[in-house]
């Protein structure tokens, strides 16, 4: 019962993510994933398969996603020193600039989350989600 009720409520929660998500990216013409894939290489370039590790999704999905951005200029590849075949995606100026669009909309959504719900509540719910997160790590074959 409470494994059944953890994933029914995880999988309203991430359709609203996503729904939030996809208002967010929108001024930026950008879509939820595009903004997922672009958002996780902003700090350092990673691999597709990287990417898609850390998302939790597709390799192929990742892929087409990437392929879109390095086509609309947004992302470009970049040789890996680590594996010849698998190149690195890195934001472009047009593809950070397209994040910094979402900024204000992101900021304004998470202060209306504050509000709601009180700092500490949320952060016990990130807490909840992360240990969940962990757990189903450790019984999940790798």
């Amino acid at each position: 019962m409470l494994l059944s009720g953890a994933a029914v409520t995880t999988f309203k929660l991430n359709g609203q993510f996503l729904e939030l998500a996809e208002r967010l990216a929108l001024p930026s013409g950008l879509t939820a994933a595009w903004w997922q894939v672009l958002g996780a290489v902003l700090g350092e370039p990673m691999s597709v398969a990287g990417i898609a590790r850390e998302m939790g999704g597709a390799r192929q999905s990742v892929q087409r996603i990437a392929d879109r951005l390095v086509d609309g200029g947004l992302a470009t590849y970049t040789d890996n020193p680590a594996h010849r075949r698998a190149k690195l995606l890195s934001p472009t100026a047009a593809g950070r600039a397209a994040i910094a669009k979402i900024s204000p909309g992101h900021a304004a959504a998470a202060k209306a989350l504050l509000k709601v719900m009180g700092r500490a509540k949320l952060a016990d719910a990130l807490a909840a989600l992360r240990a969940l997160s962990s757990a189903l790590d450790e019984i999940l074959p790798m």
